[in-house]
């Protein structure tokens, strides 16, 4: 064979086509696909962080605006008024249209407004609804990192009440501290079957109990017929996210009634 011959026949033999791609040293064959691509598990995107969602144990700092009962509170979250109803617990009345004031109601009011008022207030959401049908925000309440729920459990402010999972998160540590308070007949627990499973029993009616706890709506489901009746239960003035405000009750519509 010429030399020029066997020239041509080695490149020849040298070149792999158009499509020709060098293995990388560390790759086998079964790395590669057909068309000489990286196997798809190479292309995967990079994972991103998981989203948080209701479930995270992370406490909010809110701005306290009022404390309006033993166990709701008004604060400035993520730049507007929001109502709070404690989370798994209940305090007795304090101006309830038909209920008027019940005894302790007046203690827990106090209470509460003093434990909200010590310190830097935070909140927390479970992993349920984080709103009732009112719009009011439904959350564990902190100060500097103590919760206000379990204090006023504890002592005897508060019941246990209105559970409804998934909302459960602190349930044991409540029903502790209520069981703490029961042994040391503190408040609520001081008066002989006052404090039931079904709600604060009247005095003047043992056999009916007037926090029915079927359900939280019937409880702070509240109407005022006029200005009259919000006075007489001393709840003027009435604002705006409060329980039992209407329009009927704010004629100039600043967002308070019965002024």
């Amino acid at each position: 064979m010429s030399v020029l011959g066997l020239g041509m026949l080695l490149f020849l033999s040298g070149c792999g086509g158009e499509n020709y791609e060098e293995m990388s040293p560390y790759a086998t064959v079964e790395d590669y696909s057909s068309d000489n691509e990286p196997k798809a598990e190479e292309n995967k995107p990079k994972q991103e962080n998981p989203v948080k969602t209701a479930g995270t144990t992370d406490q909010i700092p809110v701005q306290l605006v009022q404390t309006i009962d033993g166990d709701t509170i008004k604060v400035l979250y993520n730049g507007e008024e929001k109502t709070v109803r404690y989370l798994l617990i209940d305090t007795p009345e304090t101006k309830h249209p038909r209920l008027g004031a019940q005894p302790f109601g007046k203690e827990a009011y106090n209470r509460n407004k003093q434990l909200i008022n010590g310190g830097e207030i935070t909140i927390e959401f479970d992993v349920g609804d984080r709103t009732d049908k009112y719009g009011r925000l439904l959350a564990y309440v902190y100060v500097d990192g103590k919760s206000v729920q379990e204090q006023l459990v504890k002592e005897g402010s508060a019941r246990v009440a209105y559970v409804y999972p998934p909302n459960t998160r602190h349930l044991d540590a409540y029903e502790n501290a209520q069981a703490y308070a029961k042994k040391k007949q503190l408040g609520i627990w001081s008066i002989e079957d006052y404090s039931t499973d079904k709600g604060f029993v009247s005095e003047k009616d043992n056999t009916r109990s007037v926090n029915s706890n079927i359900s939280s709506d019937e409880k702070d489901d509240i109407h005022y017929k006029n200005c009259t009746e919000v006075k007489n239960a001393g709840a003027a003035p009435i604002h705006k996210g409060d329980l039992g405000y209407g329009n009927h009750l704010d004629r100039d519509g600043d967002g308070t009634g019965c002024e």
